[in-house]
C-alpha cells in the first residue's frame, strides 16, 4: 500500500489500527513488568478485596455464570481461578489457539467461552474461536482480521466484534453467526467503534465511540440502529461498557483526557471505573487504580449483579 495515496481520512483510520497494533505488541513485551492484582469491587459500598496476586501480566477478568471462577488471559493461554482466590490457577486447554489476547467471552449458559487469538507466531492478525469452557478443540468464526470479540448475545446465536477490513473503512463493529458464515456490518462512523457488548435481553448492543473528538459509551439496536451516545465527559475517555446481569447497570472504565489519544487504551496508566444506569443517567465514579489495558477489557459483573471483577497493577522494580 502508498500511504502517500491515502486520503486525510483513510490515513486517520490508517493511525488508529496501527495504535492498536503497537499498544497490542507493548502488552506483550510487558508481561513480566508489573505484578496484576485480582480484585472484587463491591458497587453498593465501593468496597475492594484484592483475591489474589500475580507476579506477572494477566488480564481481563470474566465471572462463570454459576459464580465458582474466574476467566483470565496471561501469555496467551486461558485460566481459571476459584472466585475466592484459594487454590492455583488451572490451565484452559485451547489446544492450538495459543495467542488469546483480552477479549474472551462465556456464553449465557456457561458451557462455551469465544476467544480472539493470532492463529501462529509468524501471523498476527485476531481471529475468533469458540470452544467448550472446560476445554476442547477451537472451531474458527471469522477467517477474516483483524477481529476482536466482546460479546455474545444472551439466546447464543451471535458473537459481535471491533474489526479492521481495509483503511477505507476503519473500525466498526460487526455481528456474526456462532456458526461462522457472512459477518454483518453495524457501524459506519469515522474512526474506532470498539468494545461491543449485548444487553442481557439482547435488545442492545453497548460499545465505544470515537466519533465526537472523545471516546465515549454508545447504545444501539441490535440490529444497528438508534446509535445513541450514553456518556457525556468532555474531561474523559470512556471504554468498554459492561451490562450487569440484571440489566440495570453499567460499568466501564475511563482514562483522563490528555493522558493518551482518544483511539488509545494502554497499560500503566491512572484510569477510573464509573457506573451509570442502563437507561441512561448521571454516572458514579467507584473506583480509581492504576491499570487500563487488561484491566476491564471483557464483562467480568457476577452473577449477583453487586459484584466486579477487575485486574490493577503496580510496576515491578
Amino acid at each position: 500500500m502508498s500511504l502517500e495515496n491515502i486520503s486525510p481520512i483513510n490515513m486517520k483510520r490508517y493511525i488508529l489500527f496501527a495504535m492498536l497494533c503497537i499498544t497490542i505488541g507493548v502488552q506483550a513485551q510487558q508481561r513480566n513488568n508489573v505484578t496484576s492484582i485480582l480484585e472484587v469491587l463491591d458497587i453498593q459500598t465501593c468496597e475492594r478485596t484484592v483475591i489474589k496476586e500475580f507476579p506477572y501480566l494477566i488480564e481481563a477478568p470474566n465471572w462463570t455464570v454459576d459464580g465458582k471462577w474466574i476467566i483470565y488471559n496471561s501469555g496467551g493461554l486461558i485460566y481459571k481461578l476459584p472466585a475466592d482466590g484459594k487454590g492455583e490457577p488451572g490451565l484452559i486447554n485451547t489446544q492450538y489457539v495459543t495467542g488469546c489476547n483480552n477479549d474472551h467471552v462465556l456464553s449465557a449458559d456457561g458451557k462455551f467461552i469465544a476467544v480472539s487469538s493470532t492463529p501462529s507466531p509468524n501471523n498476527s492478525t485476531s481471529l475468533i474461536y469458540t470452544l467448550p469452557l472446560e476445554g476442547g478443540t477451537p472451531k474458527l468464526i471469522t477467517p477474516c482480521g483483524p477481529s476482536y470479540l466482546h460479546g455474545w448475545s444472551p439466546d447464543g446465536k451471535t458473537l459481535t466484534y471491533c474489526a479492521f477490513r481495509s483503511v477505507a473503512e476503519g473500525a466498526d463493529i460487526y455481528t456474526i453467526s456462532v456458526d461462522g458464515g457472512e459477518e454483518t456490518r453495524l457501524t459506519t462512523a469515522e474512526g474506532l467503534d470498539d468494545g461491543p457488548e449485548y444487553s442481557p435481553d439482547g435488545k442492545h448492543i453497548w460499545f465505544n465511540s470515537v466519533r465526537t473528538g472523545l471516546m465515549q459509551v454508545w447504545r444501539m439496536n441490535a440490529d444497528g440502529s438508534k446509535q445513541t451516545q450514553m456518556t457525556f465527559d468532555e474531561t474523559r475517555n470512556a471504554w468498554f461498557p459492561h451490562v450487569s446481569p440484571d440489566g440495570k447497570q453499567v460499568i466501564y472504565i475511563t482514562y483522563f483526557k490528555g493522558d493518551l489519544e482518544p483511539g488509545q487504551h494502554l497499560a500503566n496508566k491512572n484510569v477510573e471505573l464509573w457506573l451509570i444506569p442502563a437507561y441512561g443517567g448521571k454516572p458514579r465514579r467507584v473506583a480509581e487504580l492504576f491499570g487500563g489495558q487488561g484491566t476491564i477489557n471483557t464483562n467480568s459483573w457476577a452473577p449477583d449483579s453487586r459484584h466486579v471483577a477487575f485486574i490493577s497493577y503496580r510496576l515491578n522494580d
